[in-house]
C-alpha cells in the first residue's frame, strides 16, 4: 500500500508540473477543444502506464506524443468554425490572423504558440516535444516567416 501511495504522489506532482504546458502545446496545435481533450487522454494514459512512463528519459515528451496522436484522431469529431463563420469585432484583432494561423503545420503552431504566446524557451519546447533545440528553432523560424507572409508584414 505504501508503494501505491508513493507512486500516486509522484504522479500527482508530475501532473502538477506537466499539465499546463502539455495542454497549452496541444491547444496551440489542435485548438482548445481537441487540445484539452487530448491532454486529458494523455495524462490518463500516463497514469495507466505510470510504472513504465516514470522511468523514461523524457516522460513529458512521450505523453506529448500520446496526446498528439489522440488529437489527430479527435480532430474529425469536433466542429471547427470555418473562416467565413469567424467575425472579429474587437479593434485589436487582426482579421487575417485566423487564416494565417491555419496555414501553419501542427508543429509550427505548437512551437510558435509556446515560444511567442507563452514565452517558453527553445529548450523548454524541445524538451516537451522530444526534439532538438535546432529543430524547434527551425519550426519557429518557418512558422513566423509563414505568418508574416500571410499577414503581409514580411521583414
Amino acid at each position: 500500500m505504501l508503494r501505491d501511495q508513493t507512486s500516486s504522489d509522484t504522479f500527482t506532482e508530475f501532473v502538477r508540473r506537466l499539465e499546463p504546458g502539455l495542454r497549452r502545446a496541444l491547444t496551440a496545435g489542435f485548438g482548445s477543444d481537441v487540445g484539452r481533450e487530448a491532454a486529458a487522454e494523455a495524462l490518463m494514459f500516463g497514469w495507466e502506464h505510470w510504472e513504465r512512463v516514470e522511468g523514461m528519459t523524457n516522460p513529458a515528451g512521450y505523453l506529448f506524443r500520446v496526446g498528439e496522436n489522440k488529437a489527430r484522431r479527435l480532430s474529425g469529431r469536433f466542429h471547427w468554425l470555418s473562416r467565413d463563420e469567424v467575425v472579429f469585432t474587437e479593434p485589436w484583432a487582426e482579421p487575417g490572423f485566423g487564416p494565417a494561423w491555419d496555414s501553419l503545420s501542427d508543429r509550427q503552431r505548437i512551437v510558435v504558440g509556446l515560444v511567442h504566446g507563452f514565452d517558453w524557451s527553445m529548450s523548454e519546447v524541445a524538451n516537451l516535444l522530444g526534439i532538438t533545440k535546432g529543430a524547434v528553432q527551425t519550426h519557429e523560424k518557418r512558422g513566423m516567416r509563414r505568418l508574416r507572409r500571410h499577414l503581409g508584414v514580411e521583414s
